[in-house]
Parts: structure tokens; sequence; C-alpha cells
């Protein structure tokens, strides 16, 4: 659908672009074989900058709710209801199609079709968050995601094994293979066990409604220097929280901890507030632009840019006597050559970065803008 867009808060818009842009740049190097260290996912425990992209945008998409719930007055009605469970299936069905596509193969099977996947806890945790939000006070939602946070920090320690963080002894593995059945589960991690659970997604539910708590200072105080100082605060106080809670729940991104909740929670705040800061306060819009561009088509471009590389790996090419994938060669002939395996890949991904900019800026030239 081609619409136009309502008023924004452009900070947010630059923030999301800027998260978007990180997605593309950590799920696209030239091989993963070489790639920058901050550039990975923590292997388990502890958090890089990587590691901090998905719970950021999650995080946006509780601020952004103060904003597109304001015309409802915060109240939940039939249509605002059908418009929240409209979005929740209709990305959680991108999720599918980018996990089943290319649809019809030879040596496809269905019974192993992942279930879960990034959008489909972007959609849950949206949803779950949103009725939250709308039928709660805001007392009630403090202590809501109080219950939510300490229930799963519970729930993974008494129900875990001998060691009930880890990788094989966790609940959340237990519990997603009962439900959803281990054949379709992620197995990048040697075992079925879905980073994206279904379990795990209850603490992700708690990193909306911070988004959205925060949401909630900036239109209730404007985008003032007293109310980014407050910000700080509160952010670094969060990034406090989960930086002492992780030395017993510890900060883990697989396992969506408590911990990492209220750390990522926290620097999300600074990093909105710095963008408030230098956009809202300081008056650099422009600077800001290239970052709007990716912010207001995110979800339509983290789609595509996963159906391109689903796409692109099905051609097949000579390479050295050796059959690649389109993906493959493009790395090797174009980027190897040209800056050297580990550099090489790096700016594998950064052209994808500057591929999809342009596409979207064709996009927002002609006012196109895919509400998802």
């Amino acid at each position: 659908m081609s619409v136009k867009p309502s008023e924004r808060l452009i900070a947010l818009d630059a923030f999301r672009g800027l998260t978007i842009a990180m997605m593309i740049l950590v799920n696209t190097p030239g091989s993963w074989s070489h790639v920058y260290s901050p550039l990975r996912h923590a292997k388990w425990h502890g958090c890089t900058p990587t590691d901090l992209v998905f719970p950021f945008f999650l995080f946006i998409v509780g601020t952004a709710m103060v904003f597109s719930f304001k015309k409802f007055n915060y109240t939940l009605n039939s249509d605002l209801a059908k418009k929240i469970i409209g979005r929740m299936v209709t990305i959680f069905a991108f999720g599918l199609v980018l996990n089943a596509f290319p649809f019809i193969r030879q040596d496809w099977d269905y019974s192993s079709l992942r279930i879960l996947g990034v959008l489909q806890r972007i959609a849950l945790a949206y949803g779950f968050a949103a009725f939250l939000i709308l039928l709660f006070d805001k007392k009630k939602l403090w202590i809501i995601s109080a219950v939510i946070l300490f229930g799963y920090w519970f729930i993974l320690w008494v129900f875990g094994g001998n060691d009930p963080y880890s990788l094989t002894g966790n609940i959340a593995r237990v519990f997603d293979s009962f439900v959803i059945g281990e054949s379709h589960l992620y197995r990048g991690m040697g075992l079925p066990f879905d980073p994206e659970g279904l379990l795990s997604t209850l603490p992700a539910i708690v990193t909306v409604i911070l988004g959205f708590k925060v949401g909630t200072w900036i239109q209730e105080n404007g985008a003032t220097v007293k109310t980014i100082k407050n910000m700080i605060i509160f952010g670094l106080f969060w990034v406090f929280i989960g930086w002492v809670w992780g030395w017993f729940f510890p900060i883990n991104k697989q396992l969506w901890t408590s911990s990492y909740v209220f750390y990522t929670a926290g620097l999300a705040t600074i990093m909105l507030a710095a963008f408030l800061w230098i956009i809202d306060i300081k008056g650099f819009k422009k600077m800001a632009y290239p970052f709007v561009i990716f912010g207001t088509n995110a979800i339509f471009v983290f789609t595509a840019s996963g159906l391109w590389v689903k796409s692109i790996i099905r051609f097949k090419f000579t390479l050295a006597g050796e059959t690649v994938n389109g993906y493959t060669y493009l790395y090797e002939t174009i980027f190897v050559p040209l800056a050297g395996n580990l550099n090489g890949s790096f700016l594998f991904a950064i052209t994808h970065i500057l591929g999809w900019w342009l596409i979207l800026y064709w996009l927002h030239q002609r006012e196109i803008y895919i509400k998802i």
C-alpha cells in the first residue's frame, strides 16, 4: 500500500534507519569466515555491538507505539484491535515466507520448515506488548513487566538442568521443542534451538514496553535538554541494573535474558537521547537524512534483503574448477580482489547497504511507503 507518512519523530526514524542498516551489515558479509569480531554475535553469554541490533529495533517499535496509538487516545477498540492483530499476522507471515522461500524445490521438505524467526518475534512482541499497553495503566505495566522478567528468570533457573543458562541445559529449548517440534526449530547452533523461540519471546515483550515508556516521556515532556538528560540518567540506570543482574542471570541474546533486556534497553535509551540532541536540539537534520530513508520502510527492506540473498544463492557458477553459488561468486570475483578476504567481506556488506539505500531513496522520492 502506498501512503504518505504521518507526522513522525525524525530522531526516531533516524535511529530506526541506523538499526536497519546495521541489520543488513551484520547479515550480509561476503563470507562468514571473514567477519570483524564486533560484527559477530556473542557465542553465548555476553553482548557485542551486533547483539544490540535486534533489541534496539524492538525498543523502537515500542517507542513508535506512543505516536501511532495517540490518534486512538490509547484506548483499545475493535478497529485498533483488528489493526494490531492484522499487523501481527502480516509480519509473522512475511517471516514464514522468508523461511520457506523459494517455496518449491526438489530438495525441500516442509516438515522441517522453521516456524519462528526475527520477523515472527517482532510480530509477537509487538502484538502482545500493544495489548498490554492499551489494557493496563502505567503502574500496572511496570508490575507486569517485573512479573515477566522475574518469572522468566525463575522458570529458567528452576526448570533448567544442572547448567540452566547453557545451550544444552536451558528449559526454553525444551519448551520450544515440545510446543513447536524439534524439526521446526533453528539448527544453526549444532542442535535444535531457536534463538527467537516462544518462551524467550516473553522478555522480548518487555523490551517493547520499555521503548513505549521512553516514548511516553518524550511525548509528555518534549525533545528538550531536560528530557534528554533524564533519558541518559534512566538509560545508565537500566544498563547498571542489567550489568549487575548479569552476574546472576547472564546477559545472553539467544535466551533474551532479563538482564539483557535492561542492559540493551538502557543503551537504546541513551542512543535515542543522542539522536534527539543531535537532530532536535542542535538541528543537524540533514545529517540524519540518510538514516531516515532506511527508517521509513524498515520491515520492507529487511524482508526484501533476505529474499535477495536467498535468491542469489540459487544461481550456480564455476570458480577455479569448483561450483559456487552467486553470493560467493560475487564476493570472490569482485570484492576479494579489491580488498582481500576480511575487508572484502566488509565491503560486500557495505555495498548491500548502499544498494538498498538507493532503492529506498527511489521509493521515498515518489512518496511510496510500504506499511506492514
